[in-house]
């Protein structure tokens, strides 16, 4: 898949113009498909986030409340109780999705569980959009400081990218460049921190950071 991976969402025209061009088209004329599934594993969120995302309100103008054609809702959970030829269809017909935050580890399960995690590779003009934890599922561990799932064995998530992603850096008291620095320190990989105004643009393997704010790269 093509990802363009947010600590925010689109939040800036450098970030628009890389997901049209990620698109090949207008916003107005792609299909979307919302995957609210991470927000499930986080204490923080619940039925009145999720429903915010799926309706495009004010809080999503950024993901959802973009102005796509069509949105639609693929809640991992349920796939695989409803058998792929029902889902995998509706996945092909989508030009992206709109993946949000929560949970990491919880995302990464039920990507695995539901069979999304292996279908990827066959979806190469497909666009992953992440918002937190919808972009660090893509690494291949997120950091134990990011774990609120109970359940969740330990931080690693799905490898797709070599890297992991901090996100919302200086958004939050526990999200400064020194604790980036100290995380960074931990995961012992590559990294980078990204606050709302960046984002990373990954295709066909090359890696490319967008932004209008903060950012830093570790290696």
């Amino acid at each position: 898949m093509k990802l363009l991976l947010t600590s925010g969402g689109v939040t800036n025209p450098s970030i628009h113009s890389a997901l049209v061009q990620l698109l090949n088209k207008p916003i107005s004329q792609c299909r979307a498909l919302v995957v609210p599934t991470a927000q499930w594993g986080h204490p923080l969120c619940g039925p009145a986030s999720v429903w915010g995302l799926l309706a495009a309100q004010p809080d999503f103008r950024h993901l959802s409340g973009l102005g796509w054609a069509s949105l639609g809702v693929l809640e991992l959970t349920a796939l695989p109780t409803i058998g792929k030829e029902r889902w995998v269809p509706w996945l092909q017909e989508a030009d992206v999705l709109l993946v949000d935050g929560g949970d990491a580890t919880y995302l990464s399960h039920w990507m695995r569980e539901s069979g999304l995690a292996d279908l990827l590779p066959s979806l190469p003009d497909t666009v992953w959009v992440g918002v937190s934890a919808g972009s660090m599922v893509m690494a291949p561990r997120v950091g134990n400081s990011f774990v609120e799932w109970p359940s969740a064995p330990d931080d690693r998530t799905l490898g797709v990218v070599d890297f992991s992603i901090f996100p919302h850096l200086n958004a939050f008291p526990t999200n400064t460049p020194t604790h980036a620095e100290r995380w960074a320190a931990d995961l012992g990989g590559p990294a980078y921190a990204i606050d709302e105004q960046t984002a990373i643009k990954v295709v066909n393997g090359s890696v490319e950071v967008v932004s209008e704010g903060q950012w830093k790269k570790f290696e």
